[in-house]
């Protein structure tokens, strides 16, 4: 897989040229929306800690506090560094509402049911903003870009990128939800538990790397930001220019009133 903290080569995509935003731009933006490295270990360790403590000793509380517990400690760990803390804190939530669906039910295959309601509403949230040409990678994505919403009426190979980056990423969170659910359904915890973990990573790296190689490929974002701005230091500079202008005015005509 293409490195995501560096840029592959002959990837600069159409229309790239000298300071325009390149794939290192792109890089950062899903690393920032996607939450790296750490973000995955925020949202996939705490439910390794449910499946290995339930497994060992078939009690779903212990369990339960555990993985909530080690969920808020990467929080905390979060904030000391003074790290973003919105993956950790979605962990935390994700883990917390897992551990009390879980406990109430008396069935350990309910602390994984609201993050599986979640994955499948969000393929579906996903492909149907493909399918209406309006994709939620790309209003995701496209602020961290400084394109915002540029690319759906200015940069139509953006609209194409992000629609087929919107699309993998429905699909794949589709295909996932189809091995899931069969299971909790028809398996029991331990194996809904080890099956969950093992695609907790994976497809979210597939994601993330076809996301980057459409958007390798498409146009340059226009940088939406940095218009904005240079249009306001130009009408600065115009205000500025006009009060000299009136100044110079001023100064003539109290010249003309003294010589007269």
């Amino acid at each position: 897989m293409t490195s995501l903290d560096k840029p592959a080569a002959g990837v600069d995509g159409p229309g790239a040229e000298a300071g325009a935003p390149g794939p290192t731009v792109t890089d950062k933006a899903l690393m920032e929306a996607f939450g790296g490295v750490r973000g995955m270990v925020d949202t996939t360790v705490p439910g390794l800690v449910f499946v290995l403590v339930y497994t060992i000793r078939r009690d779903i509380h212990l369990a339960a506090v555990a993985a909530l517990g080690l969920s808020v400690l990467l929080a905390l760990a979060r904030l000391v560094q003074r790290e973003t803390l919105k993956h950790a804190f979605s962990g935390v939530f994700g883990v917390g509402i897992g551990a009390v669906f879980a406990m109430m039910s008396g069935d350990a295959k309910n602390f994984y049911l609201p993050g599986m309601l979640y994955t499948l509403g969000l393929a579906v949230a996903y492909c149907l903003s493909a399918m209406v040409r309006f994709p939620l990678i790309g209003v995701l994505l496209g602020p961290l870009m400084r394109e915002n919403l540029s690319w759906r009426t200015r940069n139509p190979g953006r609209l194409t990128a992000y629609t087929k980056a919107t699309w993998a990423w429905g699909i794949v969170l589709l295909a996932k939800s189809a091995i899931l659910f069969p299971i909790y359904f028809w398996g029991d915890a331990t194996q809904l538990g080890w099956v969950k973990v093992a695609l907790g990573i994976p497809p979210l790296l597939l994601c993330v790397y076809l996301t980057y190689v459409f958007l390798a490929k498409a146009p340059p974002p226009i940088d939406v930001i940095a218009e904005m701005e240079a249009a306001e230091a130009e009408e600065a500079a115009e205000a500025e220019r006009k009060k000299e202008r009136d100044k110079e005015r001023e100064r003539v005509a109290g010249e003309a009133r003294t010589d007269s």
